[in-house]
């Protein structure tokens, strides 16, 4: 049975979806109507952010796997792999939407003023800032990437057609460069925040450690323990977006093997019991002069 967390996790990539669905259709033939560089940026946007609803709503349903024979720690990498894809996604689109825009500029085209453009830009607004919150709400409460990918993506939206709404205000004025400027702004900002995602993802997929600020909650646990002596090899590795947690804890070597074991089982609960933390293994080793000194 799915958990709370998944459950809420494809509910959010499926208001994802509907909301960027009907964006798309309205700012894409609007744009191509009045022939707006920015509008059909914002539109295409609207297009690689259909993408990354999806990707998170299968991501979030291959990580709600739970642990078996073949995938003893589940299969939470999914939420990055798809991440990755969600930011490759945004990476070409981008690269494809600056190329159009530059064009644009240098040829100077204009497009047809309406006051259609501004009644889009403020619906998409009002539409994206309800995702942004609603996503990031459900981020502060599951910690997830794909959520955390999305809410950026909601947020960067708001922006990118508050930036479309002021080159619409300026084509009125008749100064029509400003929509070919802020389609290039628009396309370097898809750009950034897609190499950001992209690295948080590869920086998991490859294992990066746990931060240091809980590598030393870990190691208070151990000197809560008077009876270690001393705490060595300490190994992290993701597992979906929490840890697996590897350490050698020494005791004094008279102390019986049970309760070398109890001790060490002890703090493995307690360490498991860390928000970031998904296993604990504990080796016990007997206190050894030489070793320890170093």
């Amino acid at each position: 049975m799915e958990s709370k967390k998944f459950k809420d996790i494809k509910k959010a990539g499926l208001v994802g979806i509907i909301g960027n669905i009907f964006l798309l259709i309205i700012k894409g033939a609007i744009g191509i109507f009045t022939h707006s560089q920015s509008m059909i940026a914002d539109s295409v946007n609207s297009a690689s952010d259909i993408i990354a609803s999806l990707m998170t709503f299968i991501g979030n349903r291959i990580s709600s796997e739970p642990k078996d024979n073949d995938h003893n720690f589940g299969h939470g990498k999914a939420e990055y792999i798809f991440s990755l894809f969600i930011s490759i996604t945004m990476i070409l689109v981008s690269i494809k939407l600056l190329a159009d825009s530059v064009i644009s500029l240098i040829n100077k085209s204009y497009f047809e003023f309406s006051w259609i453009l501004i009644i889009v830009c403020i619906l998409t607004i009002i539409t994206k800032l309800s995702l942004f919150l609603y996503t990031k709400n459900m981020f502060k409460k599951y910690d997830s990437i794909l959520l955390k990918s999305n809410y950026k993506d909601h947020k960067n939206d708001c922006l990118v057609t508050t930036c479309t709404l002021i080159s619409i205000v300026f084509g009125y004025f008749g100064i029509y460069w400003v929509d070919g400027l802020v389609g290039i702004c628009i396309s370097i900002w898809i750009l950034l925040t897609g190499i950001g995602i992209f690295i948080e993802s590869y920086n998991v997929l490859m294992d990066v450690s746990l931060d240091e600020s809980t590598k030393e909650i870990i190691i208070n646990l151990v000197k809560q323990h008077e009876n270690i002596k001393n705490c060595y090899n300490l190994y992290c590795a993701p597992v979906g977006y929490k840890y697996l947690v590897v350490f050698t804890i020494a005791v004094d070597g008279e102390m019986s093997t049970y309760e070398s074991h109890k001790l060490a089982n002890h703090l493995e609960k307690d360490v498991e019991q860390l928000e970031k933390i998904d296993k604990a293994v504990v080796h016990v080793h007997p206190v050894n002069m030489d070793y320890d000194k170093k």
